[in-house]
C-alpha cells in the first residue's frame, strides 16, 4: 500500500474536484497520506481534510516561502512577524491528526531573507521538540545551513523531496533522519538521487509526491497525485533490487513509526 508522506492536496489546483480525486485514492492502492501546511492560513483546512478522512493526516507550520508571499497569512496577516504566527500555529499541535511539523525549512533559490527564514526554522525546530513531533523539512539550495542546523539540533523527522548527495544521506540517516522520494527519481537526469537512493538505509526510506507537483515519468509535467507513487516505488524497486511490493511494505512501515500513525 502506498503512504504519500509529502501533500497539499488543499492546493487550489484542485478545487472543484479535491473530494472525488481523494475518495479514488484508496482504490488505487493508498493508505496513508500526510498533507502539510505551508502557513497558519491553510493549516486549519490541512486539519479539516485530516478530518474527513481516516487515512489522511496533518502537518503544520510555516514555509520559508511565506515569509515573501503576499497571500500567505505570514505576510497578509501578521506583516512579517512570524513569532506571532506560529503563537497561533502551536495550539493545532495537540490535535490528535496533526502528528508533525512541516513544513519548515530553508530556502535559497528565491530571495527570502536568509536570516529571517534561519530564525524561523530553529524556532519551528524547537516547537517541534517541545511538543514531541517529527518535523517535515524543506531544504532548496541551503544544504551548508541546514546541515549545520540539523546537527545542532538533531530532529526526528524527514527531509522531503530529497536533493543532497550519498554521502550526506548516509550520515543524516545514521543521525536517524528519513529521506524522502518522489518524482524527481525518476527522471533522466537524476544520477544524484539514485545514488542518494541507494546509500540509503531501507529503514529510512519514504515516498512522497509534493503534489500537485513533481509528478514522476511518464507523467512528468502534469499533475501530481498520490497513485502515481507506484512509478517511484517501481524505481526504488529497480535501484534496491527488491520487488515492489517489498518497497511499498517498507515505506508504509517506515512512515507509520515516524509519525506514530
Amino acid at each position: 500500500m502506498i503512504f504519500d508522506t509529502h501533500a497539499h492536496y488543499m492546493s487550489r489546483r484542485f478545487d472543484g474536484r479535491r473530494g472525488a480525486l481523494l475518495a479514488g485514492l484508496p482504490a488505487q492502492g493508498v493508505c496513508g497520506v500526510l498533507e502539510c501546511a505551508t502557513h497558519s492560513g491553510d493549516a486549519p483546512a490541512c486539519i479539516r481534510l485530516a478530518e474527513e478522512y481516516d487515512w489522511v493526516w496533518a502537518a503544520v507550520g510555516i514555509h520559508p516561502e511565506s515569509l515573501i508571499e503576499d497571500d500567505a497569512a505570514t505576510v497578509a496577516h501578521f506583516h512579517g512577524d512570524w513569532r506571532a504566527e506560529l503563537d497561533v500555529l502551536e495550539p493545532l499541535l495537540t490535535h490528535p491528526k496533526v502528528v508533525a511539523v512541516g513544513e519548515i525549512g530553508l530556502d535559497y533559490h528565491w530571495p527570502v531573507p536568509k536570516d529571517a527564514q534561519q530564525a524561523l526554522f530553529e524556532a519551528q525546530l524547537e516547537l517541534a521538540a517541545a511538543h514531541g513531533l517529527p518535523v517535515s523539512i524543506h531544504d532548496r539550495e541551503a544544504h551548508a545551513p541546514m546541515y549545520d542546523a540539523l546537527r545542532r539540533h538533531r530532529p526526528r523527522g524527514v527531509l522531503h523531496c530529497y536533493s543532497g548527495s550519498a554521502d550526506d544521506a548516509v550520515w543524516l540517516t545514521k543521525q536517524g533522519l528519513y529521506l524522502g522520494f518522489g518524482g524527481t527519481l525518476t527522471f533522466k537526469n537524476a544520477r544524484k538521487t539514485v545514488e542518494a537512493a541507494a546509500a540509503c538505509p531501507m529503514d529510512r526510506l519514504l515516498l512522497e509526491t509534493d503534489c500537485p507537483y513533481m509528478a514522476p515519468e511518464p507523467f512528468r509535467g502534469k499533475e501530481n497525485n498520490s497513485a502515481l507513487l507506484i512509478h517511484v516505488a517501481q524505481k526504488l524497486a529497480e535501484i534496491k533490487r527488491v520487488s515492489v511490493d517489498e518497497i511499498l511494505r517498507v515505506t508504509e512501515e517506515n512512515a507509520r513509526r515516524l509519525f506514530g500513525v
